[in-house]
């Protein structure tokens, strides 16, 4: 069950992907993952909004650069969403690595990065989810992620180079929560 205060960020999430399979429902196991996490850690509940909302830039009716996390940041804070929320969706799983492949970066860093260790738990929840929503190590998702694109792809690039951030982050992220390495 969602909660109340999250409802506006599931709908909207829900808006913009529920066509697109299997993301829409990577998108649900890590929102309900984090908002999980929210409850029982007291973290503020913008991090489980970030999470329902994090990949929404690839609904191909806000996409304007082709690079997610900048396009979804970009549009929800066109539309009010908090500052903590932009930032969290901006600057998610490494997405410094791949804004620089892109040659993003200036425009990504106009966007400020939110606080590290809620940043960690965004990372940690995304790692250990995978396309179907199942749980997976974070080695297992940086590998599915590597073959579902080519080695001159920007994202292949960008993930091949953020890897060990990815897994620090997540270690981190983890160890603060408590949890296995594999994640929630």
């Amino acid at each position: 069950m969602v909660d109340a205060e999250l409802a506006p960020a599931v709908e909207l999430a829900r808006k913009y992907l529920h066509r697109l399979e299997p993301r829409w429902t990577h998108v649900q196991a890590v929102g309900h993952k984090a908002e999980a996490i929210c409850r029982s850690h007291g973290f503020p509940i913008d991090l489980a909004a970030a999470a329902w909302l994090h990949d929404i830039g690839y609904a191909p009716e806000l996409a304007r650069t082709g690079f997610h996390p900048l396009d979804g940041a970009r549009f929800l804070a066109s539309i009010g969403s908090s500052d903590l929320v932009v930032s969290l969706v901006a600057h998610h799983s490494g997405a410094q690595f791949e804004a620089e492949e892109r040659g993003l970066g200036a425009e990504l860093a106009e966007i400020g990065a939110p606080p590290s260790d809620l940043l960690d738990i965004l990372v940690l929840i995304d790692m250990t989810t995978g396309p179907a929503g199942e749980g997976m190590s974070v080695d297992a998702r940086l590998s599915e992620i590597l073959a579902r694109y080519s080695a001159d792809d920007p994202v292949h690039r960008a993930v091949a180079r953020s890897s060990a951030s990815l897994r620090a982050g997540a270690c981190r992220a983890a160890s603060r929560l408590g949890l296995a390495a594999s994640g929630p």
